[in-house]
């Protein structure tokens, strides 16, 4: 039945990607995506062309494993005005993936029905359907995140079945691997890390914190050590954190929503490159993090007040970068999460007691949620990963009555 659900998904996806999503314009950061892309099949390596136009946006030095696989999938012909077919029809086939992925997390805690459940409602869940249809990292991420947080669940459970960290040792290696490949889609992966580690030093998995730890930096060091040749400074993945914390943590800032939705924060954003002329986005990135964090010293009341809000959004989708969509968008994006959410919230309840609780897709949802409030939330960085795992939870919250 999951692998059923898998192909309704793959259907849907390409259904609105090939013969709906079409001939619309690209965004801003699915055309430096795609600009990033080719400059890689050309052999200029990881660098944008000196005729990509970006108007008042900022250049920001980007992960890289997206624009790879963009590279790879051959998605590097001529700009284009829309998103490329083959970028389509890949990313469908990764939404599939999802799906089935979806449903046997699922099966592992809830049962095969709640999995079958799980897999379905991810097949037609709306957002998970369209963002294929982007060129968004968003599909990858959530495909490699969440395969990294089932790698290590199983792994713990081997260890703890044998009573020996090293019965799950080979899988706490794939399971670093996986987390590093997605820190280099999106660094929000950086804060599931030190939760893993946490978590498996309070379950006394040492050889396994070796083993993920070990893995996720022998993926990610490579990046890191390219970054400091080419910028001659630490970036660690890319340049873009920097501002993205001085956004959500401006006096400015309403809680949600980037520099689209708050147009005095873009003005403010501005004035902030002006006052630092002809310094590059991995030059300015610490000068983001330090004004935010003096800020945020001298008002620190202030800040727990858009702390609050922040937490408020993140649960609650309607902030105002939900405005920029048109009525269609925001009921496609909104209704069927609120329609979740409060079975997603029992089935937590009843996963968290239970023997088999997926506690490593929790502490995924955890480092996703620590990412909302420390930047900022948005729908963004809600649907990768709080979505998915908002469908294990509403699909496990009925399994009394699915068994």
């Amino acid at each position: 039945m999951i692998l059923v659900a898998g192909l309704a998904g793959l259907a849907l996806r390409l259904v609105f990607g090939l013969a709906y999503w079409i001939d619309k314009p690209l965004t801003h950061d699915e055309g430096e995506y795609l600009e990033l892309a080719r400059s890689l099949s050309a052999g200029r390596g990881f660098a944008y062309g000196p005729e990509h136009a970006v108007g008042t946006a900022q250049q920001f030095g980007r992960a890289p494993l997206y624009p790879m696989f963009l590279a790879a999938i051959g998605a590097t012909g001529a700009q284009p005005d829309s998103a490329p077919t083959r970028v389509k029809t890949a990313q469908a086939v990764l939404g599939a993936a999802l799906v089935v992925l979806i449903g046997a997390i699922t099966r592992r805690s809830a049962g095969p029905a709640a999995g079958a459940l799980a897999a379905s409602i991810a097949a037609a869940y709306p957002p998970l359907v369209f963002y294929p249809a982007y060129v968004f990292s968003e599909t990858l991420y959530s495909v490699v995140a969440l395969s990294a947080a089932l790698a290590l669940q199983i792994a713990v459970d081997r260890a703890d079945r044998a009573r020996s960290s090293r019965a799950g040792a080979p899988l706490s290696l794939l399971a670093g691997i996986l987390v590093g490949l997605a820190v280099l889609t999106r660094p929000a992966m950086l804060l599931f890390l030190p939760l893993a580690v946490l978590w498996l030093i309070a379950r006394r998995h040492h050889v396994l914190v070796v083993g993920v730890v070990a893995a996720a930096v022998a993926v990610v060091a490579p990046w890191t050590a390219r970054n400091y040749r080419v910028h001659e400074r630490f970036v660690l993945v890319a340049s873009e954190g920097g501002v993205t914390f001085w956004t959500g943590n401006h006096p400015l800032a309403r809680g949600e929503g980037d520099l689209a939705a708050n147009p005095e924060l873009k003005r403010a954003e501005l004035e902030f490159r002006r006052a630092h002329p002809g310094l590059s986005a991995e030059e300015l990135e610490p000068l983001y993090y330090r004004e935010a964090l003096r800020y945020i010293g001298e008002h620190f009341g202030w800040w727990l007040g858009l702390l609050a809000r922040k937490a408020f959004y993140t649960i609650v989708p309607l902030g105002p970068s939900y405005a920029l969509h048109s009525l269609r968008y925001r009921i496609a994006s909104i209704v069927p999460y609120l329609i979740l959410l409060p079975f997603g919230f029992i089935g937590a309840v009843r996963l968290w007691t239970a023997p088999s609780r997926p506690s490593a897709v929790f502490l995924l949802a955890g480092a996703a949620i620590l990412v909302c409030l420390l930047f900022f939330p948005q729908e963004r960085f809600r649907v990768p990963v709080l979505d998915p795992v908002l469908i294990v939870c509403a699909a496990a919250s009925g399994r009394r009555f699915l068994s």
